[in-house]
């Protein structure tokens, strides 16, 4: 497959509605159908770590959309690579369609995050995977869209300064920061 970059002419940007995701492209994989533009590739997400999509995509890019086939152990679908694992959070949201007044469920999207490490002493890393499914048919089940990217991150200095200022717009007293500086004019000084 070509990189997206490649496809697409300078300035534009594949970005897709949830409704797009399900039914066009997942829907035309579901069922076997040619997808005009090959956008989005086929991977086993679960056997990669999310740091190397780049490498492995070929594209300067920050996030990713990938069909991945369900690997099921059982009943539950195994999403632990070599140095982590995919963990679900919170519920999944089911995904309408607009066409149909907004009633039609189409879909359903889930939130993972990528922990390091494993189950039971894993790190919370900044990648998270919204991964959507269509239907309940095994068929639909077969595969997924997950589009990942990496959390952009406050630098902890920054949130100390923008809290700093808050307090300072709202007029909080000054002894409640350190390092607090002195903006009134002092006597016979000019500032």
């Amino acid at each position: 497959m070509n990189t997206l970059s490649r496809q697409l002419p300078p300035g534009f940007r594949f970005r897709l509605t949830e409704e797009e995701l399900l039914d066009f492209y997942l829907k035309k994989k579901i069922a076997s159908e040619k997808i005009d533009m090959d956008v989005i590739r086929d991977m086993d997400l679960y056997k990669i770590e999310p740091w190397d999509l780049q490498e492995i995509c070929g594209e300067d890019a920050r996030e990713w959309y990938v069909f991945n086939k369900n690997n099921k152990k059982g009943s539950r679908i195994c999403r632990s690579t070599a140095g982590g694992y995919w963990k679900e959070t919170g519920k999944d949201k089911p995904i309408y369609s607009k066409q149909a007044g907004g009633r039609h469920q189409i879909g359903k999207r889930k939130i993972l995050v990528f922990y390091k490490g494993r189950s039971s002493k894993g790190q919370r890393s900044e990648w998270i995977m919204h991964e959507y499914r269509r239907g309940t048919t095994p068929q639909d089940k077969e595969w997924v869209i997950c589009h990942v990217f990496q959390k952009k991150i406050i630098d902890k200095q920054k949130r100390n300064e923008e809290a700093w200022t808050d307090c300072r717009d709202k007029g909080e007293e000054k002894e409640e920061w350190t390092g607090w500086i002195n903006f009134e004019e002092e006597e016979g000084e000019d500032i």
